[in-house]
């Protein structure tokens, strides 16, 4: 995930999406209804839970200021192309699709986010080990608060980041969800490795 892909300004960062418009759209997924929330530069927020509404809600939070609404059917070629790429990431054995991003981001969240990105598919990091691999060592709580900002569940992994003892840890969208993305992806790499 290049830094040139982490979209919006710095200003529509503080103005906290305003001037930017998002459609957004809800899918099932082996893991609950998933949410995507996209500019016209990339997806800005992808999310799971129980309801769209809760969903929506949490959208609107993370870009207080943003026009957002409904993608209307048909959707935009691109916007389904991103939407059936993610589903089938969830449901099939296929590698996790590289999609355009448009988030907000300070740098040290950048540095995290990106990091993160470089795991390898089944394996985990504690937070203390993100800290270090980003030359700040004193900083994994930094690091975690990092993981609970990350707006875009699955295209960046921190349901990969654990903590040091080996417990899961948080999770934005619950310890259930993070616990099932591991084993699949887990199940996933010791079947590409018997293959």
């Amino acid at each position: 995930m290049a830094a040139s892909r982490l979209g919006m300004t710095p200003a529509q960062y503080r103005r906290a999406g305003e001037g930017v418009s998002i459609s957004y759209a809800s899918a099932p997924t082996p893991f609950g209804l998933m949410m995507i929330g996209a500019t016209d530069r990339g997806i800005c927020f992808i999310g799971f839970g129980d309801e769209s509404e809760e969903l929506l809600a949490r959208l609107r939070a993370e870009y207080r200021n943003a026009h957002v609404e409904p993608m209307t059917q048909p959707y935009d070629p691109q916007f389904r192309a991103w939407i059936d790429a993610l589903a089938a990431y969830l449901s099939d054995d296929v590698p996790k699709p590289e999609l355009p991003l448009d988030i907000r981001a300070t740098a040290f969240e950048m540095r995290v986010w990106n990091y993160l990105a470089g795991i390898p598919s089944g394996e985990v990091r504690s937070y203390g080990e993100v800290a270090v691999a980003i030359g700040q060592p004193t900083a994994a709580r930094a690091v975690a608060q990092a993981c609970a900002r990350n707006p875009a569940a699955v295209l960046i992994p921190c349901h990969r980041v654990i903590r040091g003892s080996g417990e899961l840890g948080g999770y934005r969208w619950g310890l259930g969800r993070k616990r099932a993305l591991i084993e699949r992806e887990r199940a996933q790499r010791a079947r590409t490795q018997h293959a």
